[in-house]
């Protein structure tokens, strides 16, 4: 008997529908078609034993299942639950008479318990794409997948009660969730707030301009400054996620498994790597491609501490994400695409010992290691950062002071009022939602100078050995810094403001 079940496959952020077509005949054997990868090609093991501990069995016939399109390659242990209802149908173990309008997932233990599975949100998208009436898969994910709407979606414990839902019409408790009301009961504030930081008013004015124009920043100052934590404090003055971007951000941590009796993501990501990360770690990858860390940054903040301390060409590997904000992933036989629209967030020393220039510091280095230090960085990827700031410790008088700075509420609102404008100016423009996004056309025709502030732009250039590449930044920078005070037209004193936040292009520091 023929009979057909449906799963579904992720790739990239996207889900397809899979045919499990599953024939039991007179004869010996099993056999498995259809690209599938070495877990799913186990999965005659897990089944057996899943049904043989719950009072059923894979007949002994000769059984063929082939995973349609056969020349899509599949992967992982979440059709266990698919197989095994499809073999039980075939048959004739039960009843088959409403199973194709389901699509069906799940790993099976050898007990029948279905352990979570990835990516349930594009696949419960697909799901309600494609007609299906249902969605099944286990409990830990049906929340996640319950935020797709006209979609009925079951979340289950253990393989018994599917088979008593097709075989016997026992019910299942359906997982309902109000995405909407969801999404604004968890918009919760985040726990970093910019009140606790004492002192450093010139960096919480930065962090201010770089979260209104979505601008990319690095933090240079010593040991204990407060790079990490001005750092961390960052997506608490960002403006909250639209229910688009939360829904975006969802399915990409999906894909990862990392929402899990969450539902929906109502906060931007924050994500902080070590050092020591790959290249493949950080832009996605591997044999079976998984998305990296920045894209699951992707509408949020990408922190990269100690940037000289990452290798060169991890580094490197970011420049065409940075710019595209998206990332994509070759490979002979396919190729995907994870999005990675982020904040970039950087920090590090001044130097090897992180003391340049203190007449005190115990350690110092000299210019040819200095200069290897500061040349990690790449003058290709310090294009594409906007704001370089010096952050220096904060004296004692300050970190005792009683008096709590201005929360990160009253800065975001700012920011807001800030992102509000940009959003009138550039709302004729797909690609472009802020200030940083910007490409030379765009800056020439939003970023007008009058001959006061193009005289100042010139002698700064000259005087401070600025490179040419600051030029544009400082333009955008400078829209930014006038968009904060609602100022149509861009004067000297933003012009000036926005050439302070230039460190690295000054000579000296990268040669």
């Amino acid at each position: 008997m023929l009979i057909k079940v449906y799963g579904s496959a992720v790739f990239g952020v996207e889900a397809t529908t899979i045919t499990v077509e599953v024939n039991v005949n007179k004869g010996i054997g099993y056999h498995l078609v259809g690209l599938p990868d070495n877990a799913i090609k186990e999965s005659n093991y897990r089944i057996a034993a899943a049904l043989q501990n719950n009072g059923y069995k894979i007949p002994g016939k000769k059984i063929t299942i082939n995973m349609a399109p056969a020349d899509l390659r599949k992967e992982g242990s979440a059709y266990d639950l698919t197989l095994a209802l499809g073999i039980l149908a075939a048959s004739n173990q039960i009843q088959s008479e409403n199973i194709d309008k389901y699509l069906i997932m799940g790993e099976l233990s050898l007990d029948g318990g279905l352990q979570p599975i990835r990516g349930a949100l594009p696949i419960a998208i697909k799901a309600q794409e494609d007609g299906f009436k249902g969605f099944i898969l286990p409990k830990e994910n049906a929340k996640e997948a319950a935020i797709v709407g006209d979609l009925e979606v079951y979340g289950v414990e253990n393989i018994i009660e599917v088979i008593d839902y097709f075989d016997t019409g026992k019910p299942i408790e359906q997982t309902k969730v109000n995405t909407r009301e969801e999404f604004f009961k968890c918009l919760n504030f985040p726990e970093f707030d910019f009140s606790d930081v004492k002192g450093q008013e010139s960096i919480k004015r930065c962090m201010e301009i770089a979260a209104a124009g979505g601008h990319n920043i690095i933090l240079i100052g010593p040991p204990g400054a407060g790079k990490t934590m001005l750092a961390k404090r960052l997506p608490s003055i960002l403006p909250p996620m639209t229910l688009h971007e939360a829904l975006e951000t969802t399915k990409i941590h999906s894909v990862v498994g990392k929402v899990k009796n969450m539902g929906l993501m109502s906060q931007r990501p924050f994500r902080n790597p070590h050092h020591t990360i790959s290249s493949a770690a950080l832009v996605g990858g591997g044999s079976y491609p998984q998305p990296g860390e920045i894209s699951l940054s992707h509408n949020g903040v990408l922190f990269l501490d100690e940037l000289p301390e990452f290798e060169r060409r991890v580094l490197e590997v970011m420049r065409q994400p940075m710019e595209d904000r998206e990332v994509t992933i070759a490979r002979a036989k396919f190729t995907v695409t994870y999005p990675s629209s982020f904040m970039l967030v950087a920090s590090m020393n001044p130097s090897p010992s992180g003391y340049f220039n203190d007449p005190d510091a115990p350690v110092t280095s000299s210019p040819m290691e200095m200069q290897r230090y500061l040349g990690k960085i790449s003058g290709p990827l310090l294009d594409r950062i906007d704001i370089h700031i010096e952050v220096t410790p904060v004296p004692f008088e300050k970190l005792s002071e009683e008096r709590k700075g201005e929360s990160s509420v009253e800065i975001r609102k700012r920011v807001m009022v800030a992102r509000d404008v940009q959003t009138r100016r550039f709302s004729v423009l797909e690609s472009v939602h802020y200030n940083a996004q910007m490409n030379t056309k765009q800056i020439r025709e939003f970023c007008v100078l009058d001959k006061a502030s193009k005289e100042l732009l010139k002698n700064a250039m000259e005087r401070l050995n600025l490179s040419a590449r600051a030029y544009d930044r400082i333009l955008k920078v400078a829209r930014t810094i006038a968009d904060l005070q609602n100022a149509q037209n861009i004067s000297t004193t933003h012009i000036s403001e926005a050439i302070q936040y230039r460190s690295l292009d000054r000579e000296g520091w990268l040669g």
